[in-house]
């Protein structure tokens, strides 16, 4: 071996050159893939250079195939890595590719695995929110992408229905989710439709932008007076006339979002801050 030249393999995997060599292309494309999109080497020795193994060389290889198919870089990392039968919890990077490449069907693939495997509360918090996050912060630098932002959203709004249908009775609506007048993201009140359903309790959805005193009608239609659930996402949409409108019709009253961080709630209003506790406060009978 030529002298400073580095070994192309060893009893443990294949050097990032040897890899580079064997697929044809170059060794920075395959660190740049790794960085951004963990599609390579995951095991590291102290002071030695990480390692490819068969595996790795595999989905890379599947990687390469769909990229001179046509797929974007982003896309091929991303159906690769939905090919695996169990999601590792929280790898939200695949999904934001899947997402930016306007892939919907890995989109899709990515989330019912992870729902499947981890049920809509860890979904949303671990996978869904991380994923939005990094759509805001790339927003916040300058980068066009409302249409990523818009196609996720959808994406999650079908998975969750797909993995959690109403209940049965579905007349039986323990809650009502609304969002206030003038509020527009409904999103989070899916995940927590979705998470009340995966313990059979039912919930009316009455989605964005909801004038006050429809809200009030729903409640009183019958003599059950469920929960009632108010989303803001911004102070402008923090109505608390609607929370006493609720109050008035004798319910139960909740609020989620940002937008009440700054509202001064009556004493009968309670906060909901993460998914799984609005889950299991919802959930618990009045009194309890």
């Amino acid at each position: 071996m030529p002298a400073g030249q580095a070994p192309l393999s060893d009893a443990a995997g294949y050097t990032v050159r040897a890899v580079a060599d064997r697929l044809g292309i170059p060794t920075a494309t395959l660190r740049s893939w790794n960085r951004r999109y963990a599609i390579g080497p995951t095991q590291h020795r102290p002071g030695r250079h990480r390692l490819y193994t068969a595996s790795d060389i595999a989905a890379l290889e599947q990687m390469l195939s769909l990229i001179r198919a046509g797929a974007s870089p982003a896309g091929a990392a991303a159906a690769v890595t939905a090919t695996s039968p169990t999601p590792a919890l929280g790898e939200w990077e695949p999904l934001l590719n899947a997402a930016f490449a306007l892939d919907t069907r890995t989109t899709s693939a990515l989330l019912t695995a992870h729902l499947q495997a981890y049920g809509v509360v860890d979904t949303w918090d671990l996978l869904c929110r991380p994923a939005f996050a990094a759509v805001v912060t790339r927003q916040l630098g300058g980068e066009s992408c409302i249409d990523v932002e818009h196609l996720l959203s959808w994406s999650i709004t079908v998975a969750l229905h797909r993995h959690t249908p109403a209940p049965v009775p579905a007349d039986n609506h323990a809650v009502v989710l609304a969002c206030t007048s003038g509020e527009t993201h409904a999103l989070p009140l899916e995940a927590l439709r979705a998470g009340l359903a995966e313990r059979n309790v039912g919930a009316l959805m009455l989605g964005a932008d909801v004038p006050t005193d429809a809200v009030a009608a729903a409640l009183t239609r019958n003599d059950r007076r469920p929960d009632a659930v108010l989303w803001s996402q911004q102070e402008s949409t923090a109505l608390t006339s609607a929370v006493r409108a609720c109050h008035v019709a004798g319910s139960r009253i909740f609020v989620g979002g940002p937008g009440w961080d700054s509202a001064i709630l009556p004493e009968f209003a309670y906060r909901l801050d993460k998914l799984g506790e609005a889950v299991d406060r919802i959930t618990t009978p009045r009194g309890s």
